[in-house]
């Protein structure tokens, strides 16, 4: 009984998760969008990735100033040196993982 329920529940979100990812690429697929739609909609990854950026950056608490989290600030600068030097995601990522690392062994 057990085993099932767990097993279900794991299934299902799965679902959950997938299909509000593949329902839109499968709807838009066929329509062509006007071109201002598309300018517009091509920021919105710009946003997002700044958004989960200053997420991981800074501490919110409820009736104070965010704080910065000093080792991932810092992490942050050779990250967006490779990001802009190399534009290649994969680099960007791995600089960004093995700086946080480090800093993180040494302090």
């Amino acid at each position: 009984m057990l085993n099932s329920y767990v097993l279900l529940t794991i299934l299902g979100c799965s679902i959950v998760t997938w299909l509000p990812r593949v329902i839109p690429f499968a709807l838009t697929k066929k329509v062509t969008f006007p071109k201002p739609l598309l300018d517009f909609l091509s920021y919105i990854p710009i946003c997002i990735l700044t958004a989960l950026l200053l997420q991981s950056v800074l501490v919110y608490k409820d009736g104070e100033f965010p704080t910065v989290k000093l080792l991932e600030a810092i992490s942050c600068i050779p990250t967006l040196l490779v990001a802009v030097r190399t534009k290649d995601l994969m680099k960007t990522v791995i600089v960004g993982i093995v700086t946080i690392a480090l800093l993180r062994l040494i302090f």
